[in-house]
């Protein structure tokens, strides 16, 4: 076996398609999508350097493995990393080849950054390959469907002074729909975001760039509810509250992609599920600035609401304790389940 190594071309990824078939986990049918041809990163787009390999037989080369490093915009202390074999061609050193060639180009990024990261699946060749070459996990996700009615619903407090909350409208001024484009949303979600990613920074995050991952039409978003804190009075105790309450917990919903191995929101997930129903994808979130109790209640609260009658889909990362909290404990009960294989972040 007489292997080559060179650029990628226009053409490439069909024909390591024909020698790959079908990807072997979510990961792989995710970053496929990033071999592409190599870019210095002056005309806008991200760089990049992809590397293919060919077993040259009677003086043709037939592509059998590629491999990419690239910068990425959002959670830039990073280089994103990916490598795939073809199946009959594994454990010949084309991998290693090519993550050693990979590194050193890495050492030519614009930005400076040469740490890698990749996402594999646990007890995959991927996994085992990663692990070989001193890549070793800072982060675990798992995709989690809350069945309907697992958590007992929040009971808020009616109030006797007139205001809207008492009566048969207890919790009207608490639990509130929001627009997805409003500008309180965007401002805890961004934060949010930023504080459950303290082991891979996303960098300094503009509120056109929380619109664009999680909140844009493009993303699939089209609802969002939130629980605020119970309203205050700008004029003292015992005063009809005159203010809204700051946002405690978020939800924002998802609307299926018309491709289901297509995520609606920065990762590629897929839907999940064996149910009759199709669980709704939501991302859960809380303010940041609260109290590690405080936002366990409120984000236990908001998953109660939201999974009162139909089953959600959510990605419940390690970071999360908050969320992690009200899940875990779901997911040894049976009230939750895994909608799919865990996903590993590894790193140098």
């Amino acid at each position: 076996m007489a292997i080559e190594y060179r650029e990628w071309r226009d053409g490439d990824d069909l024909a390591l398609l024909e020698i790959w078939g079908d990807p072997d986990t979510a990961q792989a049918r995710q970053f496929r999508g990033a071999l592409a041809v190599s870019s210095n990163g002056r005309d806008g787009s991200p760089w990049r350097r992809c590397i293919v390999a060919e077993d040259v037989i009677d003086g043709v080369g037939i592509p059998v493995a590629a491999g990419v490093v690239y910068e990425a915009s959002l959670h830039p202390e990073r280089l994103w990393t990916y490598i795939e074999v073809a199946r009959d061609h594994r454990r010949t050193g084309i991998g290693a080849s090519l993550l050693t060639m990979l590194r050193r180009e890495a050492e030519q990024a614009p930005s400076g950054v040469t740490k890698l990261r990749a996402k594999v699946e646990p007890g995959t060749a991927g996994a085992a390959f990663a692990e070989a070459f001193g890549l070793a996990p800072i982060q675990r996700s798992r995709l989690v469907v809350v069945e309907p009615g697992a958590l007992r619903l929040p009971v808020f407090p009616a109030r006797d002074d007139g205001g809207a909350a008492s009566g048969e409208n207890a919790g009207s001024d608490i639990v509130m729909d929001l627009a997805t484009g409003s500008v309180e949303l965007t401002d805890v979600v961004g934060r949010y975001y930023t504080s459950i990613h303290g082991w891979d920074s996303p960098g300094v995050l503009s509120v056109g760039q929380v619109q664009k991952l999680f909140l844009d039409e493009l993303t699939g978003a089209h609802g969002a509810i939130v629980l605020r804190a119970e309203p205050e009075s700008a004029f003292g105790a015992g005063v009809a509250p005159s203010r809204r309450g700051r946002i405690r917990a978020f939800a924002v919903s998802y609307a299926a992609p018309a491709d289901p191995d297509t995520a609606p929101h920065t990762e590629s997930h897929g839907t999940g599920g064996t149910g009759t129903e199709t669980p709704t994808d939501v991302f859960v979130g809380h303010e940041p600035a609260l109290a590690a109790d405080d936002a366990a209640e409120a984000v236990r609260d908001m998953l109660a609401l939201i999974a009162y009658q139909h089953p959600v889909m959510l990605e419940l990362d390690d970071s999360m304790t908050a969320l992690r909290a009200a899940v875990e404990p779901l997911l040894e009960s049976g009230k939750a389940r895994l909608a799919g294989p865990e996903t590993l972040v590894v790193s140098d």
